[in-house]
């Protein structure tokens, strides 16, 4: 399951794709060696084992491009002398032409192997940003279980637009879901911005409502701190979930977000918001008020939120990808399985894949422990059965 703050590690293709890029060099080597060995003198392959430290330069280092084409320049010197012709001028002319070859690929490897070094260093910089930025969320908060799916469409990147957070507060759990308008770095500096107003405030705000206030503030202040940027010109969708531990409820406020979906066995019902919020950043345009939904969800409970990466999702015929049918008949799919079912589901559904941020998150609030039988006896404190106590004697009457 993709998820943010975790390297992916190399695939099965991507091996194997790199080992024949090893191999091809030598490939290239035996067999043209082998064309040229069996066939009439008339027919000449040496020609082609320039190749091979061209080659070499995709995947060896500058030593292994190098000593490819010193062994390729003792195979054709092998075939020039294997037809008994004379060593001056046609071999030590192709003497030269590999030796130019062989210098060109070493200069290519090393120019690529440089980037290689730069792209890693890059990398390990951006992951550490990112776990800064979106932080892996734990699989248990209190009472309540996490799975998440996290997707970010631009190539090669582990953040986007979207954006969660889920946090222990006294007497519960505070969630945060939301999608930045547009892509790239923009929407990520928007989703920064955000996260950092959601923590700052999210154990001491007394309500949602006071909390999604916040993060239109954070918003208008950082536009103040750094007018250039285009975060502050960023709107973003929102949903705020507040979970409490001593109350089988869930608490949602929608700030123009998709409503999340609450399963009950096999029924799905989207969240009704009687009335929306603005999304962030547009609160400005109109008066904008909160209003704050209270449904039922107990033990057992499934609770999905998601961006619009995943209800916008279209098929060849243009169709919305149908979540709460699908989610319907996954009712019986283990709940830490239901991302990766998602994303592949996802990914056969769309026409090109997944070509928008993804993200959803999944709320599970596990069942009440089972409460072992009262013993029989006199109850004492706190429901704990008392000390038994010795038959009064009986007085004799004067």
């Amino acid at each position: 399951m993709p998820e943010a703050g975790h390297r992916r590690p190399p695939g099965k293709a991507e091996r194997t794709q790199f080992n024949l890029g090893r191999a091809l060099p030598f490939l290239v080597l035996a067999v043209t060696a082998a064309a040229d060995a069996f066939t009439p003198d008339r027919e000449r392959f040496e020609r082609l084992l320039v190749a091979a430290p061209a080659l070499a330069a995709v995947t060896w280092s500058v030593p292994g491009t190098i000593g490819i084409g010193l062994l390729t320049m003792v195979v054709r010197a092998l075939l020039h002398l294997g037809r008994d012709e004379a060593l001056v001028p046609e071999l030590l002319a192709s003497e030269v032409v590999l030796a130019c070859v062989t210098a060109a690929s070493a200069w290519v490897s090393r120019v690529r192997t440089r980037y290689e070094q730069d792209l890693r260093e890059v990398t390990a910089v951006a992951e550490v940003v990112q776990r800064v930025v979106l932080r892996p969320l734990p699989d248990r908060l209190g009472r309540f279980d996490l799975h998440l799916l996290y997707v970010a469409a631009a190539a090669k990147a582990r953040i986007g637009g979207d954006f969660y957070e889920a946090v222990r507060v006294p007497g519960g759990v505070r969630i945060m879901l939301g999608d930045v308008q547009g892509k790239g770095l923009g929407a990520v500096e928007t989703a920064s911005v955000l996260l950092g107003a959601f923590r700052a405030t999210v154990n001491t705000a007394p309500d949602l409502a006071a909390l999604a206030d916040t993060l239109d503030e954070g918003l208008t202040r950082y536009g103040g701190w750094d007018p250039e940027s285009d975060a502050a010109e960023r709107f973003a969708t929102v949903v705020l979930v507040e979970l409490p531990d001593d109350q089988d409820i869930a608490r949602l406020l929608s700030c123009g977000h998709p409503a999340p979906l609450v399963q009950r066995g096999a029924e799905v019902t989207p969240v009704a918001f009687a009335d929306p919020s603005l999304p962030v950043n547009l609160a400005g345009l109109a008066e904008n008020h909160h209003r704050i939904e209270e449904v039922p969800f107990g033990p057992g409970d499934r609770m999905l939120l998601y961006t619009d990466g995943v209800s916008e999702t279209r098929d060849r015929a243009g169709t919305f990808y149908p979540l709460e049918l699908r989610l319907r008949g996954w009712a019986r799919e283990p709940d830490a399985e239901l991302p990766a079912i998602l994303h592949r589901d996802l990914t056969a559904y769309g026409v090109d894949g997944l070509d928008d941020d993804v993200a959803a998150l999944l709320v599970v609030r596990r069942p009440e422990p089972v409460r072992p039988p009262e013993p029989v006896g006199q109850p004492g404190p706190v429901g704990r059965p008392g000390p038994s106590r010795p038959p009064e004697p009986v007085r004799p009457s004067s």
